[in-house]
């Protein structure tokens, strides 16, 4: 079941086999590394079609240094002209390339029961939230003017509606005129509540607040 059935030379039935079983692993996977994630559309193709690619790549070089040589030259060009994505896309790209990689040589039962184990060792890690943030967890941020104390200023309003709320930053907007105030923030409730909005819209003066999901921090 673990053996290569690649022979020398290969066989058409085997390289069917190969392949479609590339096709059908590239799917699967792709199905389970978007589970529960943002995705786009070329993504997900991208993820589909890379086992089978690099299986045919490996068919292809089979042995041959002067090819291999060729084809990591081709995989350094594409690579500086991608575009660095999450740490959860790179691990799905080397999942699908070491799919790709045992299908290459033939080892089909081994390509199949990796992806087994990291499909179920992927949709329950997602499960569980493994290393995510509180669905409770939100970024805030509040614009009050410049002439504002800032310290103790929402103090009892987040002892109201929040289990912690930590002051992360400040910066400086509109030519020094206004401050910008970044607050990391536990609420007691898993919505955001119309009313703790209201309290700080009558302490900031109406001015600018945006408060949005923990892990979109850096996007805010």
């Amino acid at each position: 079941m673990l053996n290569s059935i690649l022979t020398n030379p290969m066989t058409l039935p085997s390289f069917l086999l190969c392949l479609a079983s590339a096709m059908a692993l590239g799917i699967l996977t792709a199905l389970v590394f978007l589970y529960r994630s943002r995705h786009s559309a070329s993504f997900a193709l991208t993820l589909a079609l890379l086992p089978m690619t690099v299986a045919v790549i490996i068919m292809l070089v089979n042995g041959n240094i002067g090819t291999g040589v060729a084809v990591a030259g081709a995989f350094a060009l594409v690579r500086f002209r991608s575009v660095p994505g999450s740490a959860r896309e790179i691990a799905a790209i080397f999942t699908a390339m070491a799919i790709g990689l045992a299908l290459g040589m033939g080892y089909v039962g081994t390509a199949v029961l990796f992806f087994l184990f990291s499909a179920v060792f992927t949709i329950s890690l997602t499960r569980i939230n493994f290393g995510g943030a509180s669905r409770f967890e939100r970024h805030l941020k509040i614009t009050i003017p410049e002439n504002f104390n800032y310290q103790g200023l929402f103090d009892d309003v987040f002892a109201q509606y929040t289990a912690k709320a930590c002051l992360t930053k400040i910066r400086t907007t509109n030519m020094g005129t206004l401050f910008e105030l970044s607050y990391d923030i536990i609420l007691k409730e898993k919505e955001v509540s119309k009313a703790f909005l209201d309290e700080l819209r009558t302490r900031n003066g109406n001015l600018n607040i945006v408060i949005g999901d923990f892990s979109d921090k850096e996007m805010l």
